[in-house]
């Protein structure tokens, strides 16, 4: 599984269907999300991830929305938003083949919620 790699350190898949020059802005956005919202990074299983986000409505539809975009074009994401006992928490999963760019968004994640 090779990562395409770009001077910003992208976790973009070649897999992704997005277009090129669409990658940073998408990747801006959600660095954005990630210094705004993420709590805590915790690594569930090879190829797995739990981002614990702040317990907010707009967090909650942003996460949701910025999700829903991201299946569009690597539908070989799965994103599971769990909403219970007054936390919030963005899964992120994908197969063994992607484990790696799963990985690279959650070291991404941690770094912007340590950032922000």
């Amino acid at each position: 599984m090779e990562l395409t790699r770009v001077p910003d350190e992208s976790w973009a898949s070649e897999a992704c269907t997005l277009p090129t020059a669409e990658r940073p802005l998408r990747e801006a956005e959600f660095d954005a999300l990630f210094a705004r919202a993420v709590t805590e990074v915790r690594t569930v299983a090879p190829g797995k991830v739990a981002m614990r986000l702040r317990a907010d409505p707009e967090v909650a539809g942003r996460a949701a929305e910025l999700a829903a975009r991201e299946t569009e074009c690597c539908s070989f994401f799965t994103f599971t938003l769990i909403a219970t006992g007054g936390a919030l928490t963005l899964e992120v999963a994908a197969a063994d083949r992607h484990a790696e760019v799963v990985a690279a968004l959650a070291e991404r994640a941690a770094r912007g919620a340590s950032d922000g």
